[in-house]
This record gives C-alpha cells, structure tokens and sequence, in this order.
C-alpha cells in the first residue's frame, strides 16, 4: 500500500498523472471512457416500437427475456409504473429510451409553441430515462423541407436542444440524435460539428445502421463519429430492393441478409463504442418465434 501510495505522489508531482476532473460532467465522460471498446461486452436490446405481438407491458417483456435479449428501449409517455413492474418481475433493463414525441411536436418546427411542446416531450423522455435507470434518450433532432430549410433546422434544433442540457446533466441522461431520413446531417462530419457544437457529455448520437445506407457507409459513421455514439440501432437494409420497388423497400429484408456489412461494423464498434448496447430495429416481431430468430441473428452479428 506505501509503495502505491509513493509511485502515485511521485507521478503526480512530476506531472505524469493528471487526475480526471470532478462534478457531474466529469463522471460521465469517465464513464464513457472508462474501459477500452474491446473489453466491452456488448449487450442485446430491442425497440419497444417494433414489439408487435398483443399482449400486456408484461407480458411482452416476459416474451422478450425468454427470447434472449437483456434490455428493451421503451418509447416515451408509457405508463412508468407498468414498465418499472416489468422491468423487476422479468430482469430486464432499460437500454435507451425512444423519444414518442419528437415527430409530432419537432424541435425545427416554424411555431416556437410547438417547438416548446417538443421540448418538454423530450424532457418527459428523459425523466422516463431516469426513473428507468438508463443514461441515453434517442431524439430527432428536425427534419429538413419545403417548409424548413437546412439551416432554420440546424439552428432551431439546436437552440432547443441547448434549452433541455441543465436538465439532461441533472438527470444524468444522454441527449443522443438519430440519423433518419429526414434530409438533415446528411454527412458524418457534419454530425460530429453538429454534436461538438454543444460542448456537453450530455449530447450524442444515435446511430441506425440501416438508415445510413441510402447515403452512405455505417462502418465509416462509427469510425468518425466515435465515442460520440452513444447508442447504436441495428437494422438491415437492402439498396437492390429498395432500387427496385422504392425506397422504404429497401428495410424488408431479414437482419444480415441485406447490404450492411456487419462485420465491419462490429470491427468499428470495438474500437470506439462505448454505449455498450446495440438495439434491433428490425420490421415488427409479432410472434415469440420471431423474437428469438431476430435475437439469434443478432447474436451472430456480435460474435463477430
């Protein structure tokens, strides 16, 4: 015990040991940072949205657990309490939270009232996120088109979202933006601008790997992204069939039997990603069969 005691006075006096800071802030970019991406162990979860099979909070949990996944991303405004009984009577845990009212009420909107309506939507994602016991909440940022144009976007979201960080670093609670098809940050240095801009732990990304493919490569996002993401959503997409029958097409195609090279990805993943879960957002299990086929496809997809 003296002779560690000694080695660290000596390196903190020669300056060879910098202690992380401390505060809220500080802890969450320790954690984050903690273990190296390859010592991680990866957890399975699914987006509470694509649950389509009847049945009780409960019991679609219990469906859940039996197929094989840890955690499920419940969506926003759900009944806490239902979910927090679910939670403790089947084990699982929350991975995320999915925002429920960020396309209804969006935070690009030309109307400052809804766009004060989409902020306390995603507040109420985030107090969701903390009574769950999870740290991420996945947000759209706005969405781009004729009525909105790219930089009113950029500039209203991000006005928005500088009004809900004292909230998300009071809870603890990761703001992570999704990338979907909604003709903004089209470009992965434009997302990592985008997030830097707000100098915070508490903003991130959330990655969708399937919807990146209709512009782009999702193993490149990850590299430059890096330890920005702080969810990952796996979904599978096929550019043949979307080219072939439309664009939204291109989603109905079994998980690893589309275009995303999961492989690769996976090699990115390791190397940066320190959310740890990676959640399926594949089409609707409607059934448990289709639950443990989707599972076990993605378990072949984290084994390699």
């Amino acid at each position: 015990m003296q002779r560690r005691l000694f080695i660290k006075n000596t390196l903190l006096a020669s300056g060879a040991l910098i202690l992380p800071p401390a505060g809220p802030a500080a802890a969450t970019e320790r954690r984050l940072s903690a273990l190296p991406a390859t010592e991680a162990t990866f957890r399975k979860s699914i987006m509470w949205g694509t649950v389509g099979m009847e049945g009780s909070v409960l019991e679609k949990c219990k469906a859940i657990k039996a197929a094989g996944y840890a955690g499920i991303e419940p969506d926003s405004h759900m009944n806490r309490q239902e979910v927090l009984d679910a939670l403790k009577a089947t084990g699982l845990v929350a991975s995320s939270v999915c925002c429920s009212t960020h396309w209804r009420k969006q935070l690009s909107d030309p109307d400052p009232a809804v766009r004060a309506e989409g902020i306390e939507g995603v507040r109420v994602a985030m107090e969701d996120a903390g009574a769950y016991g999870t740290d991420a909440v996945l947000v759209v940022p706005g969405k781009v088109d004729g009525a909105v144009s790219y930089d009113a976007c950029w500039e209203r979201s991000t006005e928005s979202l500088k009004k809900l960080l004292p909230a998300a670093e009071k809870l603890r609670v990761r703001i992570c933006v999704e990338n979907v098809w909604n003709n903004f940050l089209l470009s992965p240095l434009e997302a990592c601008r985008y997030v830097d801009q707000f100098n915070s732990p508490y903003a991130g990304f959330y990655f969708d790997c399937g919807n990146i493919l209709v512009y782009g490569w999702p193993e490149q996002w990850i590299r430059i992204l890096g330890q920005r993401i702080g969810r990952i959503h796996v979904k599978e997409f096929s550019r043949q069939k979307a080219d072939a029958e439309g664009r939204g097409k291109g989603f109905d195609v079994p998980l690893t039997e589309g275009d995303v090279n999961w492989a690769e990805v996976i090699g990115e993943a390791r190397k940066s990603y320190r959310g740890q879960w990676f959640t399926t957002e594949q089409n609707s299990s409607k059934t448990p069969e289709e639950l443990t086929g989707l599972s076990k496809r993605l378990d072949r997809i984290l084994a390699m």
